[in-house]
């Protein structure tokens, strides 16, 4: 007697769907016009010669990868500060805050994040708390990795009011990124990892931070926006840690 086959009920493939999911990185919304504008120059291209085409091609996955918005966990504990940004630790150094941030003219502990175009371009919150203030400043677009990138770029700062002070997070448009998109606005609260901009494409993020706040990390490491712990402002480090070069 044949057996009968069996087909495959919903769990299956709810589990199956959810698989790909978890395969399958999601695409901010803000790369949406992007993609489509590679899709229909692909297809004019390859209707001219095909190599252009195969080109085109190229280029739209990478738009594809550069809007990428993974999920990601975020340590909660209170007083640790997280990065914003994915990309290498460029700086670490004591500066003054941007003069539009009407923070004190006192230097603050500076944890510069450089990202490239194949970084992760979704910026999220350092810390949980009230944006007390949101400023944008008009510019120029030199190399993001330049000191002098904090004072001469165009940038968006935000000074975030939480339960252990002011913490200064600066988004600088580089010499690729023309443009920086906010998601909030001046009043909102936040809370540790939750988006609050993007840049396109190639760029830096400052985190400014009071000076008794200890690092935890060192120029040359890569850090994880929402995940990688640049410092803990609860903390009583003694010293700060070493860190090789990288």
């Amino acid at each position: 007697m044949r057996a009968r086959s069996r087909k495959p009920n919903g769990s299956c493939l709810m589990s199956l769907v959810d698989s790909v999911r978890k395969v399958i990185v999601p695409i901010h919304k803000e790369g949406y016009v992007f993609i489509a504008i590679g899709l229909v120059a692909t297809i004019i291209l390859a209707n001219l010669w095909s190599p252009f085409g195969w080109i085109g091609a190229i280029i739209t996955v990478w738009i594809c990868y550069f809007f990428r918005d993974p999920v990601r966990v975020t340590p909660q504990r209170e007083g640790l500060v997280i990065s914003p940004a994915d990309g290498r630790v460029s700086q670490i150094a004591q500066a003054l805050p941007p003069p539009e941030l009407e923070l004190p003219a006192e230097p603050m502990t500076r944890i510069s994040i450089f990202m490239n175009v194949f970084d992760c371009h979704v910026n999220r919150a350092p810390v949980p708390g009230r944006i007390a203030r949101i400023a944008y400043t008009p510019g120029l677009f030199l190399n993001a990795e330049l000191d002098k990138a904090s004072d001469d770029n165009e940038r968006n700062a935000l000074a975030i009011e939480t339960t252990s002070g002011v913490v200064g997070v600066v988004q600088i448009a580089g010499l690729i990124a023309r443009r920086i998109v906010p998601f909030v606005k001046q009043g909102d609260t936040l809370g540790t990892g939750e988006r609050f901009g993007l840049i396109r494409f190639g760029s830096r993020v400052d985190v400014y931070l009071p000076t008794h706040v200890v690092p935890l990390i060192g120029v040359g490491q890569t850090a994880i926006a929402g995940e990688t712990v640049l410092a803990d402002m609860s903390g009583n480090e003694p010293v700060a840690r070493c860190f090789r070069d990288i």
